[in-house]
């Protein structure tokens, strides 16, 4: 199977208290009923591309929950539970621990320092962890070696100051290709993988995610789903709007991994 060929995806409703969730600055927080709304329709395409997607209930206590990105990290063969690095969201590990428990034979965990999801890039060859405001040097090491205890080999990198976190400015394309903002258009980021940046004015459409052989995509950026279906890829746009007042977008609202067999 090939790297994006997902299988199973694991998701979160997301609370009534995602009003409050975290956002870099002071603009107004979502609505409820429209977070619900994109989420219910991001779980739909999920479905309609194949993936067998479980949503868990919401958790009023954590109100960025909905982001089960974040706290953990899932492949194939298995799990690791991460550490957020804002407060307010050390409790979600808990709370996925066991539901990664009973789904893979393997679930390690950081033990120190701080690592979101959310910067957090699986490549083909490597997995890359952007330092940011919320991904410290010790965690990132964590992550390394409990990496390696899963085959996989980890690099750190660092994100560019303004850029919350590492995926909120990349993603990958293909086997061979990530889009990145022109901020992270750096050779010493991505080794040997191609660059497509994106134009200037649709750089929030970065946060992309490739399910099998289409690209899900925010709404409002026909620039980029113009540069990515010129390769040949399908692409479908999904709405992120009110998921975006909260500094989040595709990524980081499910877990996804291929199942053995």
């Amino acid at each position: 199977m090939g790297a994006f060929d997902f299988t199973h995806a694991l998701l979160r409703s997301p609370a009534r208290t995602v009003t409050d969730g975290l956002r870099d600055g002071d603009h107004a927080g979502p609505a409820y009923a429209d977070v619900a709304r994109e989420h219910a329709a991001y779980a739909a395409a999920l479905k309609d591309l194949g993936l067998v997607v479980e949503v868990l209930p919401p958790l009023e206590a954590y109100p960025d929950s909905v982001f089960v990105e974040d706290p953990a990290l899932v492949f194939g063969e298995g799990a690791i539970l991460l550490n957020p690095g804002a407060p307010t969201r050390a409790g979600e590990v808990g709370e996925i621990a066991p539901e990664l428990a009973q789904r893979f034979d393997h679930v390690l965990s950081i033990g120190e320092g701080h690592v979101d999801g959310g910067d957090v890039l699986v490549t083909p060859s490597e997995v890359l962890i952007g330092l940011s405001a919320r991904t410290d040097r010790k965690g990132a090491n964590a992550l390394i070696a409990a990496l390696a205890g899963l085959g996989r080999k980890g690099r750190m990198v660092a994100t560019p100051p303004g850029v919350l976190h590492f995926k909120t400015g990349c993603g990958m394309i293909d086997e061979e290709t990530v889009a990145v903002i022109p901020e992270l258009d750096d050779d010493n980021l991505f080794g040997r993988l191609r660059r497509l940046v994106l134009p200037e004015d649709e750089k929030p459409a970065a946060n992309l995610l490739r399910i099998r052989d289409t690209i899900l995509i925010g709404e409002g950026f026909p620039k980029t789903r113009k540069l990515i279906e010129d390769m040949g890829i399908e692409t479908r746009a999904l709405p992120v709007s009110e998921i975006a007042k909260i500094d989040a977008g595709l990524s980081c609202m499910s877990l996804r991994w291929q199942a053995a067999g």
